[in-house]
C-alpha cells in the first residue's frame, strides 16, 4: 500500500478573553461530511495554489514570504499558510482578519458585508485577493502566531501537513458558521473542551486536543499569545501507525518501530 503524500495544510486558533477567562473558537464539521463528520475543529483546510499568488503576497501587512518560509523552515512561500488560515476562516466562520489602508481593523459591520461573499471565495468563482482589492482591504498575517506542526501519519485515507496558528479573534466580529462545511460555532474554555472530550461529549482530532492541552496552560489571551510567540523553535509532530493499527505519538513506546510499518498498515 503506497503511502499517500500530505496536502499542504494551515488552521488558526482564535482565541479571547471570556467571563471565566480564555475561550477558543471551535467549529463543528457538517455530521455528513466524508472527512471527520461531527467533530469540532478549529477553522482551516488546504492551502490552494491562489494562496501563493503574488496578488495575494501583495495584499498581506506585517509580513513578507521571506520571513514567512523562514519562519516555517521552508525555501519559500511560507506565506501562503498564512493567507490559507485566515481565508479558511473567512470561508467557514465568517471572520476577516484583516486592515483597511489606514491600518484600521475590520469591524463587524464590514466584515458582515464581506461575509456573503465568502461561498463564492470557497467554490473559486470569487478570487480571495479579489474581493479584498475592491474592499480596500489587506490581511493581517502579522496576527498569526506560527506555534504547531502536525504531519498525518503514513496509512490515514487522508493525510495532511498542517502548520497551526493562533490569532486573538478580530474585535466586534462574530463567528457565523457556513451550515456546509461547518453547522456549529462555539466558543469553549480549554479546560472545559478536555473535560468534555474526556467524556465523550465533545468529539476532537488528536492535533486538536493536543492544544486545547497547551491552552489550558495559560489563563489569557494575551499570555498565551506571548508564550506562543516566544517559542525558540516549532517541532515537527509525525505520529505512526504500529503494526496493530494503532496511532503511536512521538516519544511514546515502539515509535521507532513503528517505522517500519509506515504506509504498510492502515490507520484504525
Amino acid at each position: 500500500m503506497a503511502a499517500i503524500t500530505p496536502i499542504p495544510a494551515a488552521t488558526v486558533t482564535l482565541v479571547r478573553d471570556g467571563p471565566l477567562g480564555l475561550e477558543v473558537l471551535m467549529m463543528r464539521r457538517n455530521l455528513q461530511s466524508a472527512f471527520v463528520p461531527g467533530k469540532y475543529v478549529f477553522p482551516g483546510g488546504s492551502v490552494d495554489d491562489s494562496d501563493s499568488a503574488a496578488a495575494m503576497y501583495a495584499r498581506c501587512t506585517g509580513l513578507d514570504d521571506a520571513a514567512a518560509s523562514k519562519r516555517l523552515g521552508v525555501a519559500s512561500h511560507g506565506l501562503a499558510y498564512w493567507i490559507a488560515a485566515i481565508r479558511e476562516t473567512f470561508e467557514e466562520a465568517g471572520l476577516l482578519l484583516a486592515r483597511d489602508a489606514a491600518g484600521m481593523a475590520v469591524d463587524h459591520a464590514r466584515a458582515a458585508a464581506l461575509s456573503c461573499h465568502r461561498n463564492a471565495v470557497a467554490a473559486g468563482e470569487l478570487a480571495f485577493d479579489a474581493l479584498l482589492d475592491k474592499a480596500g482591504l489587506f490581511l493581517a498575517a502579522d496576527e498569526l502566531i506560527y506555534f504547531s506542526h502536525w504531519i498525518t501519519p503514513a496509512g490515514a485515507p487522508r493525510r495532511y501537513d498542517t502548520r497551526f496558528f493562533v490569532a486573538s479573534a478580530p474585535a466586534g466580529q462574530e463567528p457565523v458558521h457556513d451550515n456546509e462545511e461547518t453547522i456549529e460555532s462555539v466558543w469553549v474554555r480549554p479546560r472545559e473542551g478536555v473535560e468534555r472530550y474526556l467524556k465523550g461529549t465533545f468529539k476532537m482530532l488528536t492535533p486538536t486536543i493536543h492544544t486545547l492541552r497547551l491552552f489550558a496552560e495559560h489563563e489569557t489571551a494575551l499570555a498565551l499569545i506571548d508564550a506562543l510567540r516566544a517559542l525558540p523553535e516549532v517541532p515537527t509532530i509525525a505520529p505512526r501507525i504500529g503494526k496493530n493499527g494503532r496511532r503511536i505519538m512521538p516519544g511514546e513506546p515502539g515509535y521507532e518501530d513503528a517505522a517500519a510499518y509506515e504506509g504498510k498498515v492502515q490507520w484504525r
